[in-house]
């Protein structure tokens, strides 16, 4: 391994220090303390400078082992970030040009037993913009972000994390290191490259059977033959096989066909069943004498995605059914967890991806414009049940396709699905992100006469080199050029379509920051809806590691700087003006706390709306539109301290959106709306059996912890895998029967429950906004904080009702069993996990509580 501490130089010399491998400059100069956190403050432009310089990685290592011995020996980098020479021992090896590919250089003959190895970067924002000039035949835009976005130009002239030149919730840190493992690999005969397993049940035969598939080196000169034995021991499975190996590299593929009388455990999504997997070992022996023992995990499950007509509509369904059955896809979309990969660490992925799965998630799409995950990433989502829409990284931009590009993107491609194809959580390959529809809205404003090129270039890229190596090296999981597209339709269109955001077919994207999101109506009745979303700011704990005390306020230039979205931060106040008044408070540090807290408020419901409109849509169909049966918001995570979609703060804290994403995806859930007066609620459940439930509707007026009315409807059948309607009414009658109410006096809530403990959250549903709620009363908290074991629990008592509690213990890293809740008891009872050691006192020093009517 050549990991550990470098040589590290800018282009002139004038700054040199140590920086560790894998890791980039940024990370160097700000360990050295050369530098303050890139993420401080207007660091993020202060520091252009970094990303437009060239910088050279080098080190001197002694060979471990006689160099004379070994038939061939490569110098092997798993990830080169992006553009850069190779040299050992002043040779050059050759040039990487694509951060997300694996680069192999045969040293063989230069290597001795003292060795100097030197990366030589070229800045990649000089490189992108050299690229484009280069490309005179037409223009390929974008050509720069939007100037709120403070990014760099071109970036879709360099196979590089797309999201490094800035994003509308990312800023511009176009990196420069080696990011991944890179190391000496030395064999004689032959040497494992690649080795990857996936499984497919085979109907014929009612039999699960296994491929195997693994790539070698051939160092030899000559065929090399020996005998591949494969076990899995739990499943009673044994299969040997003879082999033959040609000189240069070779794949082997293995079919082995799980014993009959063995009983298969499949893998299932979070929610739906057990993660399985088996352990498997491959032993190659061959007639070397050299042997090869591959351990791995062997999983079984089954993936369809499923365009069909609908009876009564028009178009085809779009639903993934896992193991032959259907399942409602819930979950959130992924962004890289920070600008600087190497600080990704195992724990912070677990942290988030354990938090998505505790919010009921049972998938994540890896957006396309950023990188393709670590290898643990799919490790830690097979474990959990966590199913991936897997985007290629080309994101809302055309791309080149001359031969040089395309060629990367070749290895890149083929690279990355060997590397992955193993993963049961990987449902999906998509081409890109929003692509298609970039070309069919015209977002570009290319002329009509030129689009046949573009659509040209698009064809090439996605279908005839993307798809067609997919299509080659997995055949076990579906493909679909671009999301949103019409799927189906798209092919049939040539593969753009006129209209990819067509409710009929496919999926959608849906942003929509000026209507009211309380109404329902303004959503799209969508067969699948991959993104939608709106923003929120992070807590001020969050924002206060990032700040001065000069910045704590919604106007100033910290937090207009940290707005990448054009308008975001008046589109925000916009939407909370739809339902509560906007703080007052002349203090202004209390102003920015209150204005952060209704943020969190709206985004929070804004996404339960929207949330619980596709889930009560998944069985129905009304006007030829419905059957939605995926609901993935923008986004999970958050790439640095700024406002965002995200639900999850940089560092991982819960937005109060994503305490709301706990109940909204809960497996059992009734779901409320009105129309024309009437109400109506739904049944939703991801359960597999049907179930008697009893609903309960409780009337509450703001003035008074004692119910109205409570209306109890006993043996409602909620269907399993479906939304059913379970109870309507006129709200004009039902305020009527319990009396003393108006629809601003009072608030309705409700709830499903079973036998043997089964119930659902519950829910909510208000008859007026907020702002107009008659009869609300300032509380008066008290909270009790006592430690059980590794959890506190914290005992609320309240003298009135009290809309989206919301608990915050500053910067004590945790979270709570639920929170931004609505208090309708004089008493309720909160978790809190934490996940660092902390104590009843730190948590009761640092507690502040928040509801509605602390904002003034």
């Amino acid at each position: 391994s050549l990991r550990g501490s470098w040589r590290l130089r800018n282009g002139n010399d004038s700054v040199v220090l140590r920086g560790e491998v894998p890791g980039c400059v940024h990370t160097a100069l700000h360990r050295r303390g050369l530098i303050q956190d890139p993420y401080y403050r207007f660091n993020d432009v202060m520091y252009r400078w970094i990303s437009l310089d060239n910088w050279t990685y080098s080190r001197t290592f002694k060979t471990p082992f006689d160099v004379r011995k070994w038939q061939k020996v490569n110098l092997v980098f798993e990830g080169v970030d992006t553009i850069a020479e190779i040299l050992i021992n002043n040779i050059t090896l050759g040039r990487t040009d694509n951060m997300f590919n694996r680069y192999s250089f045969d040293i063989t003959h230069v290597i001795k037993e003292v060795n100097f190895v030197e990366v030589s970067f070229l800045s990649a924002v000089s490189y992108a913009a050299e690229q484009s000039r280069c490309h005179k035949a037409y223009n390929i835009p974008p050509a720069c972000p939007p100037p709120v976005q403070k990014g760099e130009c071109h970036a879709n002239f360099i196979r590089k994390e797309q999201c490094s030149f800035s994003w509308d919730w990312g800023p511009s840190f176009p990196t420069q290191g080696i990011w991944k493992d890179v190391r000496i690999e030395a064999y004689n005969h032959y040497h494992l490259i690649y080795f990857s397993l996936t499984s497919s049940f085979v109907k014929s035969a009612q039999q699960w059977s296994l491929e195997i598939e693994s790539i070698f080196d051939v160092a030899s000169s000559k065929p090399i033959a020996g005998i591949v034995t494969v076990h899995i021991p739990k499943l009673q499975t044994q299969k040997t096989f003879s082999v033959k190996l040609q000189p240069g590299e070779d794949s082997v593929v293995l079919l082995v066909n799980i014993n009959k009388s063995s009983t298969v455990e499949a893998w299932w999504p979070n929610g739906h069943g057990k993660q399985t997997g088996y352990n498997m070992t491959t032993t190659f022996i061959m007639e070397t004498g050299h042997q090869i023992e591959k351990f791995s995990k062997a999983y079984f499950r089954t993936v369809e995605l499923v365009q069909e007509p609908i009876p009564g509509s028009p178009g085809l369904s779009f639903y993934f059914r896992i193991n032959g059955r259907p399942i409602f896809i819930k979950g959130s979309n992924w962004i890289p967890a920070d600008s600087f990969q190497d600080r990704v660490t195992y724990n912070r992925l677990w942290l988030l991806l354990k938090s998505a799965a505790d919010a009921n998630m049972n998938a994540l799409r890896v957006w396309g414009g950023g990188v393709y995950e670590q290898d643990e990433f799919y490790g830690i989502c097979d474990e959990l049940g966590i199913m991936i829409w897997q985007d290629f990284m080309f994101a809302c931009a055309l791309y080149p396709t001359d031969q040089n590009y395309l060629e990367s993107v070749r290895a890149e491609v083929a690279y990355q699905v060997r590397r992955l194809k193993s993963h049961p959580s990987i449902i999906l390959w998509s081409g890109n992100n929003e692509n298609e529809a970039a070309i069919a809205s015209n977002w570009f404003s290319i002329p009509y006469a030129d689009r046949e090129v573009y659509i040209k270039d698009y064809v090439m890229l996605y279908v005839k080199t993307i798809r067609e190596i997919v299509l080659t090296e997995d055949k076990s999981r579906p493909f679909i050029a671009s999301s949103p597209t019409n799927g189906l339709e798209s092919v049939e269109e040539g593969w753009v379509s006129q209209n990819p955001y067509d409710t009929h077919y496919g999926d959608t994207h849906f942003y929509d920051y000026s209507s009211d999101c309380w109404n329902w109506m303004v959503y799209p009745k969508t067969r699948f809806a991959s993104e939608y979303g709106y923003q929120s700011w992070p807590s001020f704990s969050t924002v206060e590691e990032v700040s001065s005390t000069e910045d704590w306020s919604y106007t100033s230039n910290f937090s207009l700087h940290r707005q990448h979205h054009e308008n975001g931060n008046d589109q925000m106040l916009q939407q909370i003006g739809h339902h509560f008044k906007l703080p007052q408070s002349t203090d202004p540090i209390k102003k920015f706390k209150d204005t952060i807290y209704l943020t969190q408020v709206m985004q929070a419901q804004c996404i339960k709306t929207e949330t619980e409109f596709y889930r009560f849509s998944q069985s129905e169909i009304t006007k030829g539109e419905g059957r939605t049966m995926g609901a993935l918001y923008w986004q999970l995570n958050d790439i640095w301290q700024a406002p965002s979609w995200a639900s999850l703060e940089y560092g991982g804290k819960w937005k109060l959106l994503h305490y709301f994403a706990q109940n909204f995806f809960a497996p059992l859930l009734p779901v409320a709306y009105e129309d024309k007066g009437v109400l109506y609620i739904y049944g939703v459940s991801d359960l597999h059996v049907d179930h008697k439930l009893t609903l309960t509707v409780t009337v509450h007026a703001w003035s008074s912890l004692e119910p109205v009315c409570t209306l109890a409807k006993d043996a409602v059948t909620v269907k399993a895998q479906s939304a059913v309607p379970i109870y309507k009414d006129s709200i004009n009658d039902l305020l009527e029967r319990c009396t003393n109410c108006t629809r601003e006096s009072c608030v309705i809530t409700f709830r499903l429950v079973g036998e043997g403990g089964l119930q659902s959250p519950t829910n909510h549903h208000f008859l007026s906004s907020l702002k107009d709620a008659v009869g609300l009363e300032k509380t008066q908290f008290s909270t009790f904080v006592s430690q059980q074991d590794d959890v506190y629990i914290f005992v609320l008592h309240t003298t009135a009702v009290a809309p989206f509690v919301s608990l915050d213990v500053g910067s004590i890293k945790g979270r709570f069993s639920d929170n931004g809740f609505l208090m309708t008891e004089k008493r309720k009872v909160v978790v809190f996990y934490p996940w660092e050691p902390t104590s009843v006192e730190e948590l009761e020093k640092s507690l502040t509580l928040t509801s509605l009517v602390d904002v003034i």
